[in-house]
């Protein structure tokens, strides 16, 4: 009587293969993964369940008069206008309370500003203002010392910067944040020495 060495036999004589029920329990589960993790992918880019480019977690724009759900009412720094005119979102400002000083681009001048930063988003964005100013203020004085002093003097030049700075701040929530928010940023004072 000879015996098979390759496969073994079950009492009737049949050959079983070796761990075939293991092998389709791994691939099942295999098949799984994949499918959960392409799924959730495919959520976290906006490919399933968004049915507008802004999500539920994204500032929304805050109408005149709505009650704004995420706004404090200890929000220090912060301005509310409602006004008549303009634009249907009611603006809010964040004033920094400090100023920033800068050295000019390849210039021995310097140049401190006082500046403020509007939005028309939700609350979120004046709490995410606030809560990485440190990171922002960086960033804006990144931007100043980038500034050649030709910029400086004209009005053309003092609307670049603003554009910049506001870009900047909107880089740094983009990255903490996920979302940006700030629409521009305005001069309270400006001087060059």
């Amino acid at each position: 009587m000879s015996k098979s060495k390759d496969k073994p036999k079950d009492t009737e004589g049949v050959a079983k293969p070796k761990g075939g029920k293991l092998k389709l329990l791994i691939g099942a589960l295999l098949i799984l993964a994949i499918g959960a993790g392409g799924a959730y992918g495919a959520m976290l880019s906006g490919l399933i369940g968004a049915s507008t480019e802004e999500g539920p977690d994204v500032p929304q724009l805050v109408a005149k008069g709505a009650a704004d759900p995420y706004a404090s009412g200890e929000d220090e720094g912060v301005t509310l206008i409602h006004g008549d005119g303009g634009s249907e979102y009611r603006t809010a400002y964040y004033v920094f309370e400090e100023g920033f000083t800068s050295n000019l681009k390849d210039s021995p001048g310097l140049v401190q500003v006082n500046i403020a930063a509007s939005t028309r988003h939700d609350g979120r964005v004046i709490q995410w203002l606030q809560m990485h100013e440190l990171a922002i203020r960086s960033a804006i004085l990144v931007e100043l010392a980038n500034t050649v002093e030709d910029d400086v003097y004209t009005v053309e030049g003092k609307a670049g910067i603003q554009a910049r700075l506001a870009a900047a701040i909107n880089r740094v929530l983009e990255e903490q944040e996920g979302f940006g928010g700030v629409e521009a940023v305005h001069f309270q004072s400006f001087l060059v020495q």
